[in-house]
């Protein structure tokens, strides 16, 4: 199909730029996301980006509470007219009925290659362990998580010095380019089974989730402060108290994990289980963040001094 009509489901950031891919291409004839949420200390209601976006450009927008069972929003996706419809980080599963209206069905936008890092997070799960390539997948939606027949695939090397955001920038880009030419190429494209023994999931990230293990390897604990770098961010402890940490690289030392083994002008110097961590910045609860050697005189820090080892706990 040569020039489908279009319906976009988006939420983030993250998808304003696939969405203007579309919209330079086809007829995007409705634009769907989620509510207005309360945001910041006034808790104001604001909308997601994409749905601001939309607004800004004039697009039709919709902004259902729920889907299941929402005849009325079934109805306003079918008189839209659209030939297919594409979910980009929408962030909302999408009932078999709603998934029947456009004739062409959903195209969704992965960002990881599937059957692997199947879910919600899998920018970010990608880096926590550790891996050195991910991509994106345009797969053909079906009622599952991610379980869809695969449309069209293509790798991204990452860049060892990338975070959460900068993946998720160069895989916002790859994304609109490959949702294009699957669109593009609608009539033609083959659909591939995914080989579900192979999958592997992404679950939403909780707070825990940045929580430093010092008794994990240097290198274990800088991929995941590279994964939770946008949310919630990378926290250690120190008698029970939060800290903030930044700009975390693997360096030479030993000592029993946790421990300050170096305090200089480059950072403060941690250990691990194999190594070592030089964290550059830290940023106590309530407080700015300050060079660790700020933050390590004020409180009284010196080699030798342990920071708190917290461990997951036991399923």
């Amino acid at each position: 199909m040569s020039d489908p009509r279009v319906a976009f489901f988006g939420s983030p950031a993250f998808a304003v730029p696939v969405l203007d891919a579309i919209r330079a291409a086809f007829k995007v004839v409705l634009v769907v996301a989620q509510p207005d949420k309360p945001v910041g200390r006034g808790l104001k209601l604001t909308p997601p980006p994409v749905a601001a976006h939309a607004h800004t450009l004039g697009l039709p927008l919709a902004q259902p509470q729920k889907l299941r069972g929402n005849a009325a929003f079934g109805a306003t996706l079918r008189d839209s007219g659209a030939d297919v419809a594409v979910t980009c980080a929408y962030g909302k599963i999408l009932p078999a009925s709603l998934l029947a209206v456009p004739r062409h069905g959903f195209l969704n936008t992965h960002t990881s290659l599937l059957p692997a890092y199947r879910g919600a997070a899998p920018i970010q799960w990608a880096l926590i362990n550790g891996e050195t390539v991910t991509g994106t997948t345009i797969m053909q939606t079906d009622p599952g998580m991610d379980t869809g027949p695969i449309l069209l695939q293509e790798a991204l090397p990452i860049d060892p010095s990338w975070t959460s955001v900068e993946l998720a920038n160069a895989l916002g880009v790859q994304a609109a380019r490959l949702i294009v030419d699957a669109l593009t190429h609608l009539d033609t494209l083959t659909p591939t089974p995914q080989d579900g023994a192979q999958a592997t999931h992404a679950p939403m990230l909780v707070k825990e989730d940045g929580f430093v293990r010092w008794t994990d390897t240097a290198r274990q604990i800088v991929d995941r402060s590279r994964g939770v770098a946008a949310w919630p961010q990378t926290t250690a402890f120190l008698h029970g108290a939060r800290l903030k940490l930044t700009g975390l690289g693997v360096v030479d030392g030993s000592g029993t994990p946790g421990e300050v083994l170096r305090i200089d002008d480059t950072g403060l110097t941690v250990a691990t289980q194999d190594a070592a961590v030089l964290i550059q910045t830290v940023q106590p609860e309530a407080r700015k963040a300050q060079p660790a050697l700020v933050w390590a005189q004020a409180a009284g820090v010196t080699p030798g001094t342990r920071l708190d080892v917290w461990e997951p706990p036991t399923p």
